[in-house]
């Protein structure tokens, strides 16, 4: 399939974000203008944050989160094994060395058992506990963190959460009651590309508890540039800087982000509903969260069945792909140390993501829909 009709997850730009954008490049605001503040203290306020940076990706978010935490080599850092491959990316930017942390089937996020358990063993044989950890909120569904904060926090252990994909989301109930995933840790982090639930083509964003950490990572993501002198500069920096074109999309994608969440949240549904009398699971919905509905998913206890499925959307123009494989079957990291068993790898081999941009017609669903019914009840 060269060209999807119908595809897995797209942003959902108006009229309003292109006049935005027209606006900021006919006032000559292409790099820095007032588009950019405004879009970081909207992403702060909707997730309870004391404020933000915005900066060119998710990753380059997450490599300033770990950096301005004194993440360095020599370090260790735990990560979830189920997720993107730029979640251990950033670590190892750093010169830190990843320990991957395996799933708990209920949300697929890493297992804050096996986390308890880890530093618990660690702290009886006096073993050196990881610098941070990096738990992923896997599809936008909220990691459970309200275990092991308190033990997290005992320990010393800073906690970077990659909530890339979990803008909009909420935990429900207990400790964590209505806070917004990438808001609980010293450190959080967000993405905009071009298939996250709100977009600015490419771009991140980077928030803090500590005052001072976001004015490091500020000043770090600018280069470390010192103030008021020319080209003088106090420490290794990046050129993480987002454009204030971009922050001018992203300003009114973050007045649209309601509408956008609740979209995504009820194709979900909709495909729970349709798919649940056939037998196959859905996308990971605890009681205890509120998740963005990014992305959308089946799950299939026969791998051939899912592989049948992806043909057949295939065939009809309809984009669709599995769950990213762990990181332990990633070249990069396939050395590194494990904690836990095989959950992740049990969840990839059965999840298939299926189209849930927001703009999706009820038309189009029902495409999905219907293709995956036919494949399921001929197998």
């Amino acid at each position: 399939m060269v060209d999807p009709r119908i595809r897995l997850s797209e942003p959902t730009i108006g009229d309003e974000e292109a006049n935005a954008a027209a606006r900021a490049v006919r006032d000559g605001h292409l790099v820095f203008g007032p588009d950019l503040p405004a879009f970081e203290a909207a992403l702060a306020a909707a997730v309870g944050a004391p404020g933000a940076v915005a900066v060119s990706t998710g990753t380059a978010a997450l490599h300033l989160a770990l950096v301005t935490a004194g993440v360095g080599p020599g370090d260790e850092v735990w990560v979830s094994d189920l997720t993107f491959i730029s979640s251990a990316n950033a670590i190892t930017y750093t010169g830190a060395r990843c320990v991957l942390v395996d799933s708990e089937t209920e949300s697929w996020n890493l297992d804050p058992t096996i986390v308890a358990d880890e530093i618990r063993r660690r702290a009886r044989a006096g073993l050196p506990m990881p610098k941070a950890i990096v738990p992923v909120h896997l599809l936008g569904h909220p990691a459970n963190l309200e275990p092991i904060l308190d033990l997290l926090v005992e320990h010393g252990i800073t906690i970077v959460e990659d909530a890339a994909e979990a803008l909009g989301s909420r935990w429900r109930g207990g400790q964590l009651d209505g806070r917004a995933p990438g808001s609980v840790g010293a450190f959080g982090i967000y993405s905009f590309n071009f298939n996250k639930p709100i977009s600015t083509g490419g771009g991140g964003m980077l928030v803090a508890r500590d005052p001072d950490d976001l004015a490091r990572a500020r000043h770090l993501g600018a280069q470390a540039k010192i103030p008021n002198l020319d080209y003088r500069h106090d420490a290794v920096g990046y050129n993480y800087r987002l454009s204030n074109v971009a922050a001018a999309l992203g300003v009114i994608q973050m007045q649209r982000l309601d509408g956008l969440i609740a979209r995504r949240q009820a194709i979900a549904i909709r495909y729970r509903d349709a798919f649940e009398p056939l037998g196959l699971g859905s996308g990971p919905d605890a009681s205890w969260a509120a998740r963005s509905g990014w992305l959308s998913s089946a799950v299939f206890a026969d791998p051939g069945t899912r592989t049948a499925v992806r043909s057949a959307l295939d065939a009809r123009g309809i984009e669709s792909r599995p769950i990213w494989a762990p990181m332990r079957l990633q070249m990069p990291y396939a050395s590194c140390e494990i904690l836990g068993g095989g959950v992740a790898t049990t969840i990839a081999d059965q999840v298939l993501c299926l189209p849930c941009s927001a703009h999706l017609t009820e038309t189009q669903q029902d495409e999905v829909i219907e293709t995956v019914q036919h494949v399921v009840r001929s197998a």
